[in-house]
């Protein structure tokens, strides 16, 4: 069985719940500088093997793979260190804030042989599995288009001080998800234009950047994708819309994956319509804390995917490549909303040699 460890016990708690309950990883150490955390999640988890040090994760040669989970500008450092130390490495999304660290990370996977996986964690959610199944079977046909996106009243957020700094960018906090569907049906986005706004419930609390986005996608075979994000404005009940969502539009059929809702729907070729539920069992598996929050079952499902690809050997997805892609499409959107143009996803790779 493979061992793994976890950086960063915040997002982390998530990870601890689901590398304890799965059967294809043993959880051999914890470990967060705040040593209040530590203690907390030994606690809640009756897990008591934590440290504060990075250095006591990376030294461990029983440690097969290191999950980390602090913040995005500390992404490159820690996974180049774990790499160096030859650890397999999981990453919370987005990869790295700075793709002027992409180019060495990338040769040292390649040469350490160690795999890398992006945890974008909506994928790995019920009903976006199920789309993706569907779709895979052709059950729908060939894909002409695809709509995602990310609605959620997060006026609370703005409670938060470091929410309305310079730095805070809907952008990459919430739009990555919706984001990541696009790129996984259409991996090869060529062009991106997009026009973004503050609401007036933003400006009143003096957020400095969008919190209000619609972009449209254009792929390098002629199909075009779209994507919403809006943050600070109530939205209709769920029994209506969910949060999250995301349609896809084919040949001979169509199909629309829910999230927090455990809901997905379906136009099959033959034309049957289908809207499937998931019951109590299923929503305590992938909810594990207090309301809809955290990913748990997401986690799991993931990690256990990745140990799966290290055992048999082959290419967890998503990787390195395209974590770093959707780095690069999220600054390609960004660019876009500062200059009112579209902009070139090989622009923005060329920048930094990739």
């Amino acid at each position: 069985m493979l061992k793994i460890a976890i950086l960063g016990l915040g997002e982390g708690r998530s990870t601890m719940s689901a590398a304890l309950k799965s059967s294809k990883l043993e959880l051999v150490k914890v470990c967060d500088r705040n040593e209040e955390i530590c203690k907390q999640r030994a606690k809640e988890f009756d897990f008591h093997s934590y440290t504060t040090n990075y250095d006591d994760l990376l030294k461990d040669e029983s440690i097969d793979i290191i999950a980390i989970y602090t913040p995005d500008h500390l992404h490159a450092q820690h996974v180049k260190q774990a790499l160096l130390h030859g650890k397999h490495v999981v990453c919370t999304k987005p990869f790295i804030d700075d793709l002027s660290d992409a180019k060495e990370l990338l040769e040292l996977s390649k040469s350490t042989g160690k795999k890398v996986f992006i945890g974008q964690s909506s994928r790995f959610f019920e009903p976006a599995k199920r789309q993706r199944a569907d779709y895979e079977a052709g059950l729908i046909g060939d894909l002409i288009t695809i709509e995602a996106q990310y609605h959620a009243d997060h006026r609370w957020f703005l409670k938060k001080e470091w929410s309305l700094l310079q730095s805070f960018k809907w952008l990459y906090g919430g739009l990555s998800h919706p984001v990541d569907f696009i790129r996984w049906y259409l991996p090869n986005i060529q062009e991106v234009m997009g026009y973004g706004m503050i609401s007036s419930n933003g400006q009143s609390a003096g957020l400095k950047n969008e919190d209000t986005m619609h972009f449209i996608f254009k792929a390098t075979d002629g199909r075009i994708a779209r994507v919403s994000g809006v943050y600070t404005s109530p939205t209709q009940p769920a029994q209506r819309d969910s949060g999250m969502s995301t349609i896809l539009r084919a040949t001979e059929g169509a199909s629309q994956a829910d999230y927090h809702e455990l809901r997905y729907a379906v136009t099959d070729k033959t034309g049957e319509e289908k809207v499937i539920t998931w019951g109590d069992s299923t929503l305590k598996y992938y909810f594990r804390f207090e309301g809809q929050s955290h990913h748990g079952g997401e986690y799991q499902n993931y990690l256990e995917y990745f140990a799966d690809s290290i055992e048999q050997d082959f290419e967890a997805y998503p990787n390195m490549e395209e974590g770093i892609g959707t780095v690069a499409l999220l600054q390609a959107m960004d660019k876009s909303l500062q200059t009112g143009m579209p902009v070139k996803i090989a622009d923005i790779l060329n920048e930094y040699g990739l």
